[in-house]
């Protein structure tokens, strides 16, 4: 097995349900690696870790290997294809794969970190998350906005979003952690070691932060998980 790769469970349990008011797919497989053990020895060996300027992440990122990278889509494609409804014609590709630790304090979060985000309001824009250390980790939850009613932000609704929440009250300098004034948390998918989920980047979502327990920049001991994001081109812009 080339180094970086990942044996895939070939008889994990594979969830495809719908959530929200928009019956959004959300795909959760438990089990997905046969073992996680090298992956996550690949992680603590990483030397590349840093804060992300272009995402709202608050902590330290690494790059994924690309033999992971490729394992990981090359069992999931086919599944990607008919849940999301993706058009045939058009090609995947990872615009950007990466380890994940929550390192920040609340004190020191940026206005952004203290709300649910969304990653991209491109249509076939999807986010795939794996849970990798084993632990009682904070879970991930889906918000609906309470002004707008919006779960999912696409190019249609995002203007009319970003002016909504403009005029809003900033929200304490806190990680989220549920319900608040603005949002409501309509799903938690649950942190289990070994579990993949897959949902679409438009939707509103937040890790529901315990700092006394998911702030720790150990890739050993902290919240690790392994982070995917894929988008589709026509063939001509892949």
């Amino acid at each position: 097995m080339p180094e970086g790769s990942i044996a895939i469970n070939r008889h994990a349990a594979v969830q495809v349900g719908r959530v929200g008011a928009l019956q959004t797919p959300l795909i959760i497989i438990d089990e997905f690696a046969v073992d996680t053990r090298a992956l996550i020895e690949q992680a603590c060996q990483a030397r590349d870790y840093a804060p992300e300027p272009s995402s709202r992440y608050p902590g330290l990122r690494a790059k994924l290997p690309q033999a992971y990278v490729r394992a990981v889509l090359n069992q999931l494609f086919p599944m990607l294809y008919k849940a999301y409804e993706v058009p045939q014609e058009l090609d995947m590709k990872p615009v950007n794969g990466v380890f994940s630790l929550i390192t920040i304090a609340e004190d020191e979060l940026a206005p952004g970190q203290c709300a649910p985000h969304f990653d991209s309001p491109r249509p076939h824009y999807l986010a795939i998350l794996h849970y990798l250390n084993p632990g009682s980790f904070c879970d991930t939850g889906l918000f609906r906005h309470r002004a707008t009613g919006l779960e999912r932000i696409g190019d249609a609704t995002l203007e009319h979003y970003a002016r909504t929440r403009q005029s809003e009250d900033p929200p304490e300098r806190a990680y989220v952690k549920g319900s608040n004034a603005h949002f409501e948390l309509y799903e938690r998918i649950a942190y289990r070691a070994n579990r993949l989920v897959v949902y679409p980047g438009g939707l509103l979502h937040s890790g529901l932060v315990n700092p006394a327990v998911d702030i720790d920049p150990d890739p050993r001991s902290g919240r690790l998980t392994a982070n995917l994001f894929v988008d589709f081109f026509p063939p001509a812009e892949s």
